[in-house]
C-alpha cells in the first residue's frame, strides 16, 4: 500500500479548519487504498504537552523520509514548504492535488519505496 505524507498549513488561518481539511483528505486517501501520514494528529498532543516548532519539524521530517509520496495541500505554510523541499531532495514524488496523486497511482507511476 502506498504511504503518502500530507503537508498542509497548520497555524496560518484557522487551526481547527486546517486540521479538519487534513483529516478529510486523509479519509479520502484511505477510501482510495492509500495509507496517509497525518502530521496534524500531533495537534492534540501539542494541546496536551506543547513543544517548540523545531521539535515538531524534526518529527515530521522523519515521517517524510519514510513515505512513498508527499501531497501538498493549498495554503501558506513555511513548514509544509520545507517538507516539500525535503521530499524533492530525496526524490520522493510531490503532488499538489489529490486528483494528480490518484492519477499517478492509477497509471502505475507510483511505487512503494520500502
Amino acid at each position: 500500500m502506498l504511504v503518502v505524507y500530507i503537508a498542509s498549513p497548520y497555524t496560518k488561518g484557522d487551526v481547527a479548519v486546517n486540521v479538519k481539511v487534513q483529516f478529510d483528505t486523509a479519509d479520502y486517501l484511505m477510501d482510495n487504498d492509500i495509507c496517509p501520514i497525518v502530521p496534524l494528529f500531533t495537534h492534540f498532543q501539542h494541546l496536551h504537552k506543547p513543544r517548540n516548532y523545531e521539535d515538531w519539524m524534526k518529527i515530521d521530517e522523519e515521517k517524510v523520509k519514510r513515505c512513498d509520496a508527499l501531497l501538498r495541500l493549498p495554503g501558506e505554510s513555511s513548514g509544509a514548504d520545507r517538507e516539500v523541499e525535503l521530499a524533492k531532495s530525496l526524490n520522493i514524488p510531490v503532488f499538489f492535488s489529490v486528483l494528480e496523486l490518484l492519477d499517478a497511482k492509477d497509471a502505475g507511476e507510483l511505487k512503494e519505496r520500502f
